[in-house]
């Protein structure tokens, strides 16, 4: 797939997490062009400190901000629907009560679940190595657009489960978008045969018995694109020709971390910032 090189280079962003502080930071520091796009790998908000600000920061950017939805910002959509609880460490509260949290939420609601462009697909978690980037973008398509309709709480509330945990065509209704949603915001570890494992959230060296990294799974039918994603905290800032993980664990303490998309893997840039103001409370 060959990069329209009229387009200037995305800069994209790995979780948020509501430390508003450091993303200003890093924006600041990585400088991009006005007219640059910025990516953000979902999970915008929830256990850092400024969830609420760092949200209307995104929203603000307006079509210049490209986000994909987390895990985080559906755990913030359940509970605004009360199909969740607020969790310990939680700091969505503020969201939920603020005088535009309507508008937030239904700004929210209207995310994608997977992006594609120049060559780069942006999803929050994984994509599973059955699928291609045409499949990737129809299965995320059908559900993001159950998540805009006027039922989209009954479709939410049948999101939650570990089954189906393995890919198949056959899959129809709410398990295909279950394991949709599974897959592109949750995913971490997958056994040989991309059956989807959820007992461990550690680094690779974590990997539950036969089980190993998504993108390291023999014939990944992504591999011919780059596929930048977040949500693997322990994994850290990896940064590979076909393969960018961009949560470096700011809520937990860590870094920030922005990568611009070049298509030439050798011409990106990585511009991190420290996060020590914006740790999340022991117990989260």
């Amino acid at each position: 797939m060959t990069a329209n090189l009229t387009h200037p280079v995305p800069l994209a962003f790995g979780d948020l997490q509501g430390c508003r502080g450091a993303f200003r930071e890093l924006l600041a520091k990585a400088a991009p062009p006005d007219d640059a796009p910025l990516w953000f790998a979902g999970d915008l908000v929830n256990r850092g400190p400024e969830s609420l600000a760092t949200l209307r920061d995104v929203v603000t950017l307006g079509d210049r901000a490209v986000a994909v939805l987390g895990n985080h910002d559906l755990h913030l959509l359940s509970v605004s629907a009360g199909i969740r609880k607020s969790k310990k460490g939680d700091t969505i509260d503020e969201i939920l009560s603020a005088p535009d949290a309507d508008d937030l939420l239904h700004w929210v609601r209207h995310r994608p679940i997977a992006h594609f462009e120049n060559g780069m697909l942006l999803v929050h978690a994984g994509v599973l190595p059955q699928w291609d980037v045409a499949l990737t973008l129809e299965l995320a398509d059908e559900l993001q657009r159950a998540l805009r309709r006027d039922d989209w709480k009954e479709t939410l509330a049948g999101l939650y489960g570990n089954e189906p945990n393995r890919w198949s065509p056959s899959l129809k209704g709410i398990d295909r978008m279950r394991i949709t949603c599974s897959a592109l915001t949750r995913m971490r570890f997958c056994y040989r045969d991309g059956t989807m494992d959820f007992s461990s959230s550690g680094g690779i060296d974590a990997a539950p018995r036969d089980c190993m990294p998504w993108f390291d799974l023999p014939d990944r039918r992504t591999a011919d694109v780059t596929v930048v994603f977040g949500h693997w905290a322990a994994l850290g800032l990896m940064v590979r020709d076909n393969v960018i993980g961009l949560d470096s664990g700011c809520v937990w303490g860590n870094q920030l971390s922005a990568v611009s998309l070049d298509p030439e893997p050798a011409k990106r840039t990585v511009t991190q910032v420290q996060c020590a103001g914006c740790r999340a409370p022991a117990a989260a």
